[in-house]
């Protein structure tokens, strides 16, 4: 839902409340109010962001809630499901009170998107080129809808792909092989 039609910078976004808890994205200039997400994205997020802790990612690198600066026809700030933090994106943000990692911020080393129903588009598409932009080194799709998860890398300035489904165990180029499976991830 477009909640204000003046195109906004990402200085005006920074800034930008409304006095209510809504959450909001800054989409190519426009704020769109984010829809709720599902019981079940809420549980893949925290479920990796377990995993990942288990594996021995510090806390202060995993982050849910964390927004990122991106590419668009005018200003874009996406929020992912999961956001895995370099060391010195974490630092970045320290002291950086409105939870946005800024062009001016090294990129994270890997976002998480948790496919809505209705929302495929926006996760498969818009962000993948967004997130290319910025060069991310991985980016996961993981979809409950297909059953797949797609681990997106950087390759000579191109993502790769690859999709992991059932009992597969997913390989992250950041991350190694990983004792992890599609299953168990969506059986969060």
């Amino acid at each position: 839902m477009l909640v204000k039609t003046q195109l906004m910078t990402l200085d005006d976004y920074l800034v930008y409340d409304d006095g209510t808890d809504t959450c909001y994205e800054l989409v190519n200039g426009e704020l769109v109010e984010m829809p709720a997400e599902s019981d079940l994205n809420r549980r893949i997020a925290m479920f990796l962001l377990v995993y990942f802790l288990q594996l021995g990612i510090p806390y202060y690198c995993l982050a849910i809630g964390t927004q990122i600066a991106v590419s668009g026809a005018r200003a874009t700030a996406r929020q992912p499901d999961l956001v895995l933090l370099s060391e010195e994106a974490a630092i970045a943000l320290q002291d950086f009170t409105k939870g946005l990692i800024t062009y001016d911020m090294p990129p994270p080393r890997l976002v998480v998107e948790v496919v809505s129903l209705g929302q495929s588009d926006r996760d498969y598409r818009f962000k993948r080129t967004e997130y290319a932009a910025r060069q991310i080194p991985e980016y996961w799709i993981v979809d409950p809808i297909a059953a797949t998860l797609t681990v997106l890398y950087w390759v000579n300035g191109l993502y790769e792909e690859q999709v992991f489904t059932g009992t597969t165990a997913i390989a992250s180029p950041e991350l190694g092989e990983l004792a992890l499976t599609v299953d168990q991830v969506l059986q969060a």
